[in-house]
């Protein structure tokens, strides 16, 4: 199965299974990239965010026309934060940013669940090392791409460079299929 790749920089399409790399500045604005790779060609989507609630999840899709119908979030920090949660379709809650192994279940339940051409978006995997440590969250995402290779998904991690040494971008890199890098100005690159 091929999915569009409606990114500036980038193949106009990758295979399932691919899993692309964002690379960038944490004071750059991503929203723009994430929602350009939610969009395309897309029957479902799931957005794990582990840098903002579901709340402002749903705004962000809603601002951007991504169609949220198709959207389930997977909120990592309202349980953390002592936040109300409403559990609902489009909703599911981790206790926390810390629940690696919540996050990997959960992932593998959406896809299990849901046909078509399946987006995965993980926002971000910076916020999880700061939570566990970065053996732990390079295991996760190694797991996370070999559900998206089993499933013919696609999916896009976000890594904020700058605040991890090289050897730790180094290691996500090579798990990558494709990176794509944000610069400070908001240009984009794509190295596959």
């Amino acid at each position: 199965m091929e999915y569009t790749l409606d990114i500036a920089g980038a193949p106009e399409s990758v295979p399932g299974g691919t899993g692309l790399l964002l690379l960038h500045p944490s004071t750059v604005e991503t929203d723009r990239v994430d929602t350009a790779f939610l969009t395309a060609d897309t029957d479902a989507l799931l957005v794990i965010s582990t840098r903002t609630t579901a709340r402002e999840v749903t705004q962000k899709l809603d601002y951007y026309d991504v169609d949220a119908d198709r959207a389930t979030i997977l909120d990592a920090l309202s349980a953390d934060r002592g936040y109300t949660r409403r559990k609902g379709d489009g909703v599911r809650y981790l206790q926390g940013p810390d629940d690696l192994a919540g996050l990997v279940e959960e992932t593998e339940r959406f896809l299990d669940s849901h046909e078509g051409k399946l987006r995965v978006s993980l926002d971000s995997v910076t916020e999880l090392i700061y939570y566990t440590d970065v053996e732990s969250v390079r295991e996760t995402v190694a797991d996370l791409l070999a559900l998206l290779a089993d499933h013919d998904a696609v999916g896009l991690f976000h890594v904020a460079n700058e605040v991890h040494d090289p050897e730790t971008v180094e290691g996500f890199r090579t798990l990558a299929d494709g990176v794509l890098t944000l610069d400070a100005d908001g240009e984009l690159t794509a190295s596959f």
